[in-house]
């Protein structure tokens, strides 16, 4: 089902749940009252309640009446739709899926951890997860590797990855490449073509990571097809989005208008800087999507710490809140099939919510390269349902 389809088809969930939302008698799993619902699928910014069963959204409206097993109460709050991290290396470690969810993050995608030889593993940890886990297969037979998976360009073999999506095709949703000099060398162009012929047998997408390659922008874009994703967009030069005066690549803006993805991927190392960052953003050109380039060492990286934090330097540059919950939500569910009826709270949707806290103070946001920056507001993750029902908050 695609997205299209599903919010169509949620005019229907309507009128099933309508009886139950009407009667005074009406019972509901939970309801999470109060709060500040913010859904940019609908464009709803209002205070509503939200009220579940079965593990759906049953209604969002003012002051639900009737009897629930479960209340929350969200005065004060944001509620939103659960949060959907489309760059993250959760799936290294078994905790990983655990951590995201007390951040909000009910669905994520594992960005080139493991290739062909090592993807058993973090396939199956992503099928365990408590929340929807999908993996990219990094074209490198090895994944990511501190050696540069891709300096040797035997290493992006073809066939052993379309073995591997073939064998995981469940979870897997498309292919990584990571272009950077330090990873591949002067076979960056070479290793985007066969992450590109091995996405094609399968019509999945590519996600290239950006930054200090050795080929320019010019030369890597024209290599990828609608719905490919560009992520760590902010890294600053060599071969960044920028050019010698800070001004876009037209080749850049060329590409997102055929529809490339471009995704922030904030990172810890050489992906994010300030001054890039504030370049492109004055010329207009702000991401697609947010992701955090989530690891199991994130929580203690002031680059990082948790999504909400990562979404909070984009309210600190001027991004209306709704359009950065937008960016986190339903603009990260449009980018792979597997979210379609993810990231919004329109009636029948799967349950998946995100309650945070928009605290005022002086808060210090921090680059990739310790640069940092004072904003007057940061979201903090304080507790999330999926599909459904409380999970364990943060401690």
């Amino acid at each position: 089902m695609n997205r299209r389809q599903f919010l169509c088809g949620s005019a229907g969930a309507a009128a099933t749940f309508a009886g139950i939302r009407d009667l005074s008698a009406a019972t509901y799993d939970l309801v999470v009252k109060g709060g500040r619902v913010i859904d940019p699928s609908v464009g709803l910014d209002a205070i509503r309640d939200v009220a579940i069963v079965a593990g759906k959204i049953a209604a969002v409206d003012v002051d639900i009446r009737g009897d629930a097993t479960d209340t929350i109460d969200a005065r004060g709050k944001i509620v939103a739709p659960g949060l959907i991290d489309i760059h993250t290396h959760a799936a290294r470690v078994p905790e990983g899926a655990r951590i995201c969810l007390q951040d909000g993050v009910t669905g994520w995608v594992d960005c080139g951890s493991a290739g062909a030889d090592n993807i058993d593993q973090i396939a199956a940890t992503a099928r365990a997860a408590p929340q929807v886990g999908r993996v990219l297969v990094n074209i490198s037979r090895t994944g990511n590797a501190g050696d540069g998976e891709l300096m040797d360009i035997n290493r992006a073999d073809i066939g052993l990855a379309c073995g591997a999506i073939a064998r995981h095709r469940d979870v897997v949703i498309g292919l990584k490449a990571r272009l950077t000099s330090t990873i591949a060398g002067t076979n960056d162009l070479e290793a985007l073509r066969r992450a590109q012929e091995a996405a094609a047998a399968f019509n999945l997408p590519v996600m290239i990571h950006m930054g200090q390659s050795v080929s320019p922008m010019r030369e890597i874009l024209p290599l990828l097809k609608r719905g490919d994703i560009v992520t760590h967009m902010y890294a600053p030069a060599p071969n960044g989005i920028l050019d010698e005066h800070g001004l876009l690549f037209p080749d850049v803006t060329a590409a997102r208008r055929r529809g490339v993805v471009f995704d922030l991927g904030n990172g810890s190392t050489a992906h994010l800087s300030w001054d890039a960052m504030e370049h492109a953003t004055k010329q207009g050109f702000w991401p697609d999507t947010l992701s955090t380039d989530w690891t199991a060492n994130s929580r203690d990286n002031p680059s990082v710490v948790d999504f909400p934090n990562v979404m909070s330097k984009f309210i600190m540059l001027g991004m209306p809140l709704a359009q950065v919950i937008a960016r986190a939500t339903v603009n990260a569910a449009r980018v792979f099939p597997s979210f379609d009826d993810r990231g919004t709270l329109n009636i029948g949707a799967p349950a998946d919510v995100t309650i945070m806290e928009l605290r005022e103070g002086t808060f210090e946001f921090v680059d990739n390269y310790k640069g940092t920056r004072t904003g007057r507001q940061r979201l903090f993750p304080l507790m999330t349902v999926l599909a459904g029902k409380r999970t364990p908050a943060r401690g």
